[in-house]
């Protein structure tokens, strides 16, 4: 059945709610765009003037869409090239969704989503439509095609397993900048000691390079590990200009709602790395520099426009 303008436009006043959720389902921008787009296909094939409630039924097909791409994706991820890491968005992404409250804003941070691969497709799910958007277990039941009592059990569970991790202290965009830029001056100041006192004494650092761009496959654990790793990829060296295709301008910037590193080389984001920042100093340093995942983050940085002045030319 032909969608009529009035059908297609109740599907575009939810897409940017069913793609903002598909993002924290998926931790793939790319991905959570297929899946609006199949429930747009879905919607284009239903007798749509039998639904009643179109942005329930959208978010019910979207959702299982998705729990169906995460349990293939569990399998694709085993033989994944080094470690994965989510899609970071930069600041005035419209995926980043809706920010209001402070459980809106960790359910998107790049530390939560890294969490978030702790859970089990269900509990994912649980946990996205109740913390991220508010959804009663009623509603959450009704899409999930489970009782209102498990909706509630799972949610306590997931919400533990995420809490299990380091929380993160929430920070505006001005003490983001000052957060990155504190970070950046030890970084290029060629000592340790000054990374080791911004960091926590379990600080982590995971980069994710899809097998396309060099990174460790095992994490770099304890202060001192990552801040000799720090020191050394913020070292020039002519071996890291030609894989980056040139010198890097870096840029201090948000993404996920918190601190972060972007490298650009001539416009193309080359490199998005993410600060996990706790009371008690940097937790995780997390670098996405596979090229795959940082398309989005390029078009997003293109359409910003004026970005002020780098801090510095890496490399």
């Amino acid at each position: 059945m032909a969608l009529t303008g009035e059908d297609v436009a109740r599907f575009e006043a939810v897409r940017g709610r069913l793609e903002a959720i598909g993002y924290r389902l998926l931790g793939s921008a790319a991905e959570a765009e297929d899946a609006v787009q199949e429930t747009f296909l879905r919607w284009q094939a239903a007798d749509v003037e039998r639904v009643e409630v179109p942005e329930a039924w959208l978010t019910k097909v979207l959702t299982n869409l998705c729990l169906n791409q995460l349990a293939s994706a569990r399998a694709r991820r085993e033989v994944y090239v080094g470690q994965w890491l989510p899609e970071p968005l930069l600041a005035g992404d419209p995926m980043l969704g809706p920010a209001d409250t402070a459980e809106q804003r960790e359910s998107v941070s790049y530390a939560v989503l890294t969490l978030m691969e702790r859970l089990t497709p269900s509990e994912r799910a649980v946990y996205v439509l109740r913390e991220a958007f508010d959804y009663p277990h009623r509603e959450i039941a009704g899409i999930l095609d489970i009782t209102e009592g498990a909706s509630q059990q799972i949610f306590h569970r997931a919400k533990q397993h995420v809490a299990d991790g380091k929380a993160r202290t929430e920070i505006d965009e001005a003490a983001a900048r000052r957060i990155v830029e504190e970070f950046l001056a030890a970084a290029t100041s060629g000592r340790t000691e000054p990374l080791v006192r911004l960091l926590t004494g379990d600080a982590v650092s995971i980069g994710d390079g899809g097998g396309k761009v060099p990174a460790r496959a095992k994490a770099f654990e304890g202060a001192l590990a990552v801040a000799k790793f720090l020191r050394g990829l913020f070292t020039p060296g002519e071996a890291k200009r030609a894989y980056a295709g040139g010198t890097p301008e870096i840029y201090a910037w948000t993404a996920n709602g918190g601190p972060a590193v972007v490298a650009v080389v001539d416009g193309r984001v080359i490199g998005v790395m993410c600060l996990q920042v706790t009371a008690e100093g940097i937790a995780g340093v997390r670098n996405q520099v596979n090229p795959d995942k940082l398309e989005r983050a390029t078009a997003v940085w293109a359409a910003a426009g004026d970005h002020g002045k780098p801090l510095f030319n890496a490399f």
